[in-house]
């Protein structure tokens, strides 16, 4: 019995589909009946009941499972505490990352530390803050990157790095002939927003709550392109960070709103499960996260 069989025996048993542990296992399905087989013989007993739709565990594969997931636990701990003693980073890493810093800040610095740490494989989900928080909350992710205020509980934060926020106009709008507006001249306006759970969403709900507007009319988008694209497209108006808007904003494809005595910025936090053990390929990851805090405020 080795920890390939019985990583390839957990996967199958989670997914309960040799096809889709084979894809995820990055192996053929041969190979990974191969595996199944070789337990099978090993322990002298079915462990898993096939059919064409899907494999269920046997009585034996449920006490299997149970250990073999303890097993897996010790090993990994096991070498992720030697590679620390050795200061050897690899393994994987678990990110995540709400939309907009996924699709603007989070590329670069991946790229960045892949070429520090080749040995480290790192998967990356991308979803608003909410989903996020959620994810990091149930240890299914490491780390992740988001934007506003947490909700959750069972979560560590501390803020990288502040975001700055712009109001958006259509090019064609009629506050965009004016250089700047107070406040009270977005009463009654139709808002392009994000949905529930987003960031940037709730800065939005925010500020109009702040403001005290009214809110003629809004249409709500699962996505910040679908909202840039909606505005510009002469819908509405929206608050939007001013990393998504620059390429539209240079186009004059939208136009930026100032708002009088307003300095519109939000603070993008880095967010960790409480009393969960960090590898040391997540500890890097970290700092790098903290070393763009010292960089953007120097």
């Amino acid at each position: 019995m080795s920890i390939e069989q019985l990583k390839v025996f957990v996967t199958v048993a989670e997914l309960q589909h040799f096809s889709r542990a084979a894809e995820l296992l990055h192996l053929s399905q041969p190979g990974v009946s191969m595996h199944i087989r070789s337990l099978e013989n090993e322990f002298g007993t079915k462990l898993l009941h096939r059919s064409s739709k899907r494999v269920k565990l046997t009585e034996a594969g449920e006490i299997l499972y149970r250990q073999a997931k303890a097993i897996l636990l010790q090993y990994e701990t096991a070498k992720h505490e030697i590679d620390r003693l050795n200061q050897v980073v690899s393994g994987s890493l678990s990110v995540g990352a709400s939309f907009t810093i996924g699709e603007f800040l989070l590329p670069k610095l991946l790229a960045s530390y892949a070429r520090l740490y080749p040995g480290v494989e790192v998967q990356v989900t991308v979803g608003n803050t909410d989903e996020i928080e959620r994810l990091v909350q149930a240890h299914e992710l490491e780390v992740g990157l988001v934007e506003g205020e947490l909700q959750r509980p069972g979560i560590r934060s501390e803020t990288f790095m502040e975001d700055e926020m712009i109001v958006a106009v259509p090019a064609g709008h009629p506050l965009a002939a004016y250089r700047e507006v107070t406040p009270e001249a977005l009463q009654d306006q139709v808002w392009i927003f994000r949905e529930v759970g987003s960031g940037t969403r709730a800065y939005s709900d925010r500020l109009i709550r702040e403001w005290g507007l009214r809110v003629q009319r809004a249409y709500v988008l699962s996505s910040t392109q679908g909202v840039k694209e909606t505005v510009a497209a002469g819908l509405g108006i929206a608050v939007l960070s001013r990393w998504t808007v620059g390429r539209m904003l240079a186009t004059e494809e939208l136009k930026e709103l100032r708002i009088r005595g307003q300095r519109l910025t939000r603070l993008l936090s880095l967010i960790l499960g409480e009393e969960r053990a960090g590898t040391l390929a997540l500890d890097r990851f970290v700092q790098q996260v903290r070393g763009l805090r010292t960089s953007s405020s120097g």
